[in-house]
């Protein structure tokens, strides 16, 4: 129990970090009913957009006046591939089968992967991330590095001015209104080619903020960090409820709890011994997502939040 404020700290900062990933996801199929599987290397873009930064800053530069900055280059990086993916990749097999954007999509993933594999410099080995000096600070009983403060801080105002500007924007109300029906809304004068290119900017704005919260809370990225953080974000998604911008920030929370708590107490069950440790965690946080959709098939908070608009 002496450690129990430490594990739901690592959950709450992991849970934040998938939270704010799988919102790019949810808002994506909430609007076109499309997942975005190359929403991963979206996230990973931006992850190097933002070190790429940090290397261009003099040295000596305040990692605190530089994170804005980092912020900065990853979203214009994030942004920038995500919403080419949507006008070249995706607009194009809008009026398809759900197979052939599915199939685009996966392609797309590996494609990223490779090109950043392939141009950015030395990014075939991880990069160190630019890291606060100092001792953890202690609040509550946990130890939390201060890094991950980012993440405490960014996920919560992140997810208030998303719940801002859907509700009370006319680009938000055309959001809603898009999601419920796209022909309906295109007859009332809203551009729903525009409003699809905002929800997937959004989204990406959103990953790259989530990459360099993992850069500050890991100390690097690599170029295949976006696989597993998508699967994870994706799984985050569904579990709270997929196309609800609220039930992804919510499976986040869980499924890094969840995590956390398996890692850190599955080894002390009798009987459970050899799937404890870190080595089990996707394992149990893909069971967590088996159990709650047997249980609950629509995801902790069901329907999307258009459908309640």
């Amino acid at each position: 129990m002496n450690e129990l404020p430490q594990q739901l700290a690592n959950g709450l900062i992991l849970g934040a970090m998938y939270g704010l990933i799988a919102i790019g996801y949810t808002m994506v199929y909430g609007i076109v009913q499309l997942i975005n599987f190359a929403h991963g290397e979206i996230f990973m873009v931006g992850g190097f957009g933002a070190l790429t930064v940090s290397l261009w800053l003099p040295e000596g530069f305040s990692l605190l006046a530089a994170i804005p900055l980092m912020i900065i280059g990853g979203v214009i990086v994030s942004v920038a591939v995500g919403t080419a993916a949507e006008r070249f990749a995706y607009r194009p097999l809008r009026g398809a089968p759900r197979l052939a954007p599915l199939i685009t999509a996966i392609g797309l993933s590996i494609l990223l992967q490779q090109a950043v594999w392939k141009w950015y410099p030395e990014a075939k080995k991880d990069r160190t991330f630019p890291q606060f000096s100092g001792d953890p600070v202690h609040i509550l009983g946990a130890d939390i590095q201060r890094g991950d403060f980012f993440l405490i801080l960014a996920a919560p105002l992140c997810m208030l001015a998303l719940a801002y500007y859907v509700n009370k924007t006319r680009t938000g109300r055309g959001m809603q209104a898009t999601a419920q029906d796209p022909d309906t809304a295109k007859l009332m004068g809203i551009n729903t080619d525009r409003i699809i290119v905002m929800a997937f900017a959004i989204g990406a704005a959103f990953a790259a903020v989530a990459a360099v919260g993992y850069g500050l809370h890991n100390g690097q990225v690599g170029f295949k960090m976006g696989f597993i953080m998508g699967l994870k974000a994706f799984t985050a998604a569904v579990l709270g409820g997929i196309g609800n911008i609220y039930g992804a920030m919510l499976g986040g929370i869980v499924l890094g709890v969840a995590e956390a708590l398996a890692t850190g107490y599955m080894a002390d069950v009798p009987g459970m011994e050899q799937f404890g440790g870190g080595a089990w965690k996707d394992v149990w946080a893909f069971a967590l997502l088996i159990l709650v959709l047997l249980l609950r098939p629509q995801g902790l908070l069901g329907e999307r939040v258009a459908d309640r608009a």
